[in-house]
């Protein structure tokens, strides 16, 4: 079994906890700097970087929320759990992420029309750099949390903060641009930075969403569990696999053709086996069903219900 199932829940949840914690921390203290920099520097560049640090804060307090929600039993109103949590929380911050990169672009593209810029301080291009060095540690310090646990929403506060370095990288750009002369850098870097911004928002949108409707996992992973499976010697074919994503965890169906003279005991020792399988290819598996199918033609090693080249996967 993989080192990731060795994580209890509990673990899981501080380490993903202390992470996030950390990085709200840092965040705060960049937000800060960097908002008061936009507004006493002139520099809408970094000025925009900074709402989009605030936005990173706004993510990591959702994710937050997620743990602590997933982390609950199953009860009789949600008997499957409640992994999923951190998944909405992902899916609403998407959506307020995009957003805010909207705004922020319609503001420096009104600038931009205008031509009403101005050249920032210097100290504006040193809290961008200094920004550009943090917002890096944010994005080592999760992906690795985020891996670690099997986060999806961690991972994705990861990416988070990769974006916002190359924010801040763009954000330095323009200032130093604008202080050589070309003042128009300034707000294009802004504008810049609210693209990056939308697009790192929609695709954690595409990611929600596909998480909420139950996407499979990975196809390379199925077709390597498909392969182990079908190599016992005692199971014909797989009629029928599929899995879903539930937050963290992963659920799994599978239908197996064998012998119909097996006995009840033997069909259950086999079921016993491709569950052992499952769990032995697969992270974080949570609950797996197993159907024992008769083949309809009694002849030892051949199937007639299904063919092994026409695998129903879904």
């Amino acid at each position: 079994m993989s080192q990731l199932n060795k994580i209890s829940d509990d673990d899981r949840y501080r380490l993903g906890n202390r992470i996030t914690l950390i990085t709200i921390v840092i965040n705060i203290f960049l937000a800060i700097a960097k908002v008061s920099a936009g507004v006493l520097l002139n520099s809408t560049a970094i000025l925009a970087d900074g709402i989009h640090t605030i936005s990173d804060i706004g993510s990591s307090m959702g994710i937050i929320i997620g743990f602590f929600i997933s982390r609950k039993p199953e009860d009789k109103e949600h008997p499957y759990g409640h992994e999923k949590a951190e998944s909405i929380a992902g899916f609403i911050l998407a959506i307020l992420l995009t957003a805010v990169g909207i705004n922020i672009g319609y503001s420096t593209f009104k600038i931009i029309v205008r031509g009403s810029t101005e050249i920032p301080g210097s100290l504006a291009a040193w809290v961008a750099a200094v920004s550009i060095l943090l917002k890096e540690l944010q994005y080592r310090i999760a992906i690795y949390g985020g891996k670690k646990i099997n986060s999806t929403a961690l991972i994705a506060d990861a990416w988070h903060h990769r974006s916002d370095a190359l924010s801040s990288i763009a954000a330095l750009i323009g200032i130093l641009g604008a202080r050589v002369g070309y003042k128009f850098l300034d707000p294009l870097a802004g504008f810049m930075v609210s693209i990056i911004i939308i697009k790192v928002g929609i695709e954690l949108f595409i990611q929600g969403y596909n998480e909420l409707m139950d996407i499979s996992i990975e196809e390379e992973k199925l077709h390597r569990l498909i392969n182990k499976i079908i190599s016992h010697n005692e199971i014909l074919n797989i009629n029928k696999i599929r899995t879903r994503k539930h937050g963290s965890k992963v659920f799994v169906e599978i239908k197996v053709c064998v012998n119909p003279d097996f006995t009840v005991r033997k069909g259950h020792i086999i079921s016993q086996a491709v569950e052992g399988m499952v769990h032995n290819n697969l992270d974080n598996v949570k609950e797996v069903l197993i159907s024992i199918i008769p083949c309809k033609n009694k002849k030892y090693g051949q199937c007639v219900s299904c063919n092994r080249s026409d695998i129903k996967v879904s």
